[in-house]
């Protein structure tokens, strides 16, 4: 360390040759270790040569000096952003109070008395400089620590833009359709529920603001995934999302809910009529065929439409149940077309909700019964077979009739459990009556079979059960079947019809005449039957009139080979008619009506 301006006791008493000193009882190698070439008297000097030299570690100052004193060159040095942090230590004769508050207020660490101490000199040397290594040390710490605050800092920053995009991102998957890039139910939802309050909050000011919600769902779209996958389905979806935008003013919502269902939200609109003219846009864009990839796809939608008025809904999940109720209205009326909401909907579905919950509660209770209706033969007038239809025997409302639940059971998948039941008590009291001797085994038992069951894969072994477990000849067993049925899947349908005929269980054409006008599938399966409709013998008269649509059922059933059986065959002018043209087989209220196993008992033994 240097020593500007040192004390001249301090020169005498260290000094060495040519001015130079070592500072004893300091180890030499290190840097309390001083050295000093020369020591100027002036002050202003002195400033000049601390300033040039950057190895100085303490600077001792006497207070008198020439040009500058010792308190001016402590005050440069503290100015000075160089110099600042140097130690800088008095040694002054004067003892005076007011000298040492001076020196220590102009930034002086510490102030010696003259005549000192060689030893305290030291010691305060020592002190002094370690308070400046620790200081240097600190500062490095200190910055170094702010380096890496700084480094963490960013590093955070990082992250937490990162953390952000990526809950941007889950935020956009959570509340928008992945394959069109639509909003989905959750998004919608949450729309309709701000729309509802803001409504709900302006209802004084806008007392009959207006907004519209149109539910669609594709028509046929589960046989297109079917029959060509559900890469194409996807394809037709996000084809069908792009032309019903075509449709849309900017302001309107469109979103995917699901599947092949979408809805829509009209905001403000005036009247029905702006939601009708949207719904019947949408219905002309999709007219045209869709080319996807190497195929021609013809689809369309039905459309559910719910007009809201303010205080109308509460809920939003109120608003889209009944643009659901009105959407499958519109399927029931013929597909591709729309169906405006009116409350009377919501109470049917109400009805149909509680009667699909207590038909399955019947199941499982055995509230079904198999009620049988004769199928007498036209020319002996005795029974030559029963027709096996369901009644519901319910506990509270007595017996209903399957026009009543047979509906509801075809939406639910509930009529095949319906068929198996009826299938397996027919045959059961078929073969009870066998085992009684009252019947023989030319006596059958006809079960109708919905669609849904006739194409299930699993319809062989359903029959091949039943059949082991009652015991009862596949010959004795006529299953009925509507026409429409066995045509809407007519390859499938023949090879079923192949194999119950390898079973010698015969099948009858239900309600023949009503369905398809071709005829030529006739010549391809072996269809054992046909039933004429109840809604041709009905218009049967004693002179004759209206019959002509029944006598060529009955000389088409002929010339292929089959019988026939006229239903609903009510009076004698009726059957009169139907002996005049050969008509093998009938059936109705004339003979006897639907009746229970033990009706049917007494009947045949009575015959």
């Amino acid at each position: 360390s240097h020593w500007y301006p040192a004390s001249r006791y301090l020169r005498q008493t260290a000094a060495g040759p040519d001015g130079a000193f070592s500072v004893a009882g300091l180890p030499s190698d290190t840097y309390y270790a001083a050295t000093v070439n020369r020591i100027p008297d002036d002050g202003e000097e002195a400033w000049q040569k601390i300033t040039e030299d950057n190895t100085i570690q303490v600077v001792f100052t006497d207070l008198g000096m020439p040009k500058l004193d010792g308190y001016e060159v402590c005050q440069r040095l503290k100015a000075n952003e160089q110099t600042c942090d140097i130690p800088v230590i008095f040694l002054s004769a004067l003892d005076e109070l007011l000298d040492k508050v001076k020196a220590f207020r102009v930034g002086g660490v510490d102030y010696i008395t003259k005549p000192f101490q060689l030893e305290e000199v030291l010691a305060r040397i020592q002190t002094h400089l370690s308070l400046r290594a620790a200081q240097k040390e600190i500062s490095q710490l200190n910055t170094e620590l702010e380096q890496r605050v700084r480094q963490r800092t960013a590093q955070l920053e990082q992250e937490i833009t990162e953390r952000l995009q990526a809950q941007e991102q889950l935020l956009h998957l959570a509340l928008h359709d992945v394959l069109t890039g639509l909003p989905n139910r959750t998004w919608f939802m949450k729309l309709l529920e701000q729309l509802l309050q803001q409504i709900n909050q302006q209802v004084n000011q806008q007392p009959n603001h207006q907004f519209a919600v149109l539910f669609l769902d594709c028509d046929r779209f589960q046989s297109v995934n079917d029959s060509l996958g559900h890469l194409v389905g996807d394809q037709l979806l996000v084809s069908i999302a792009r032309r019903i935008e075509l449709c849309l003013r900017p302001s309107t919502t469109l979103c995917r809910l699901g599947g092949d269902e979408f809805s829509i939200l009209l905001k403000d609109i005036d009247n029905a009529s702006d939601a009708i003219k949207i719904a019947n846009d949408i219905l002309t864009e999709l007219a045209p065929p869709f080319q996807i990839g190497a195929y021609q796809v013809f689809t369309n939608v039905s459309i559910g439409i719910v007009m809201g008025v303010s205080n109308t809904y509460k809920q939003p999940e109120h608003i889209l149940r009944d643009a659901d109720t009105a959407m499958y209205r519109a399927k029931a009326n013929g597909k591709a077309c729309y169906q405006i909401f009116n409350p009377t909907m919501h109470r049917s579905a109400l009805h149909n909700f509680q009667l699909e919950s207590d038909l399955r509660f019947a199941l499982d209770r055995h509230e079904l019964v198999a009620y049988y209706q004769p199928i007498v033969t036209l020319e002996t007038n005795r029974i030559s077979s029963f027709e096996a239809l369901a009644r519901w025997n319910q506990p509270e409302k007595g017996l209903i009739f399957p026009d009543k639940f047979i509906p509801i059971a075809e939406e639910t998948g509930l009529v095949i459990n319906i068929d198996l039941f009826i299938l397996r008590q027919a045959c059961q009291q078929l073969r009870n009556w066998q085992n009684e001797k009252i019947v023989d085994k030319s006596l059958t038992m006809s079960v109708n079979l919905s669609v849904k069951h006739f194409m299930s894969s699993n319809l062989l072994d359903q029959i091949d059960t039943i059949l082991d477990d009652t015991g009862i000849d596949g010959s004795s067993l006529r299953l009925e079947i509507t026409e429409s049925d066995i045509m809407e899947n007519a390859e499938f349908a023949s090879n079923i019809i192949e194999q119950l005929r390898d079973r010698h269980i015969q099948l009858s054409i239900d309600d023949f005449g009503t369905g398809y006008s071709s005829l030529s599938y006739l010549y391809r399966l072996p269809i054992d039957q046909l039933k004429i409709d109840r809604s041709f013998v009905m218009r049967i008269d004693e002179y004759g009139n209206n019959i002509e649509i029944v006598e060529a059922i009955i000389a088409l059933s002929k010339s292929l080979g089959m019988s026939t059986t006229a239903e609903g065959v009510e009076t004698e002018e009726q059957l009169q008619q139907l002996k005049r043209l050969n008509c093998e087989y009938y059936q109705g209220f004339l003979f006897s009506k639907p009746i229970d196993a033990e009706s049917a008992r007494t009947l045949l033994i009575s015959q």
